[in-house]
């Protein structure tokens, strides 16, 4: 069993994007490209935005931190603290409306 605290994992990712040139941080919690099951703290500084992807299963974010904006297409959902948001599964870009932080949690098919 491993414990991890997301609180802290969230305020070193908010630290680190805050002084990163791209605005954005991330460190995968549990899993990664090996098992099907993957969780990642994310952070995005205000104004910035993760380019348009596709994750290749299904997906949530829970915002822990500030609020964002999930766009898909002609689709956009706000989410802000405690908001769960299931990803769509087409290509969707991610925006920081402010600064803030989330655990994306991606089922691998």
């Amino acid at each position: 069993m491993e414990k991890f605290s997301l609180e802290a994992i969230v305020r070193a990712q908010l630290n680190a994007a805050r002084t990163a040139g791209a605005g954005r941080s991330a460190s995968t919690v549990i899993g990664g490209h090996e098992r099907a099951l993957r969780q990642t703290v994310m952070a995005l500084i205000e104004g910035n935005t993760l380019g348009e992807h596709d994750h290749g299963g299904e997906a949530t974010l829970l915002v822990w931190t500030g609020r964002i904006r999930l766009v898909a297409g002609a689709d956009t959902w706000e989410g802000r603290h405690g908001d769960l948001l299931a990803v769509p599964a087409t290509p969707h870009t991610v925006e920081a409306l402010e600064d803030s932080a989330f655990l994306l949690t991606v089922a691998m098919s």
